[in-house]
């Protein structure tokens, strides 16, 4: 779970595996709040569409990696932009 440093503001329990997930009735979502504004919160839940556990922690990694990995896209893109300017 190293790519889950790259991703500020997103808090982690290190003593917690299962951290953002979330049972609901057998089946496990991934639970986030994201922040659209500075004055405003929203709770995300995404089903992961399985009812095992480490097939669940799997997902949430790869959805934090792929998040962390689009992330860092974006300040290269944004870093380019203002160099070119």
């Amino acid at each position: 779970m190293s790519t889950l440093a790259n991703l500020p503001g997103l808090r982690v329990d290190a003593e917690n595996p299962n951290h953002h997930l979330w049972d609901n009735h057998g089946t496990w979502f991934l639970h986030y709040t994201i922040h659209p504004t500075p004055f405003t919160k929203e709770r995300i839940r995404r089903s992961l569409g399985t009812k095992d556990v480490r097939v669940a922690r799997e997902r949430r990694d790869h959805f934090f990696a792929t998040l962390a990995s689009n992330a860092a896209a974006k300040a290269v893109a944004t870093t380019r932009k203002e160099v070119a300017a």
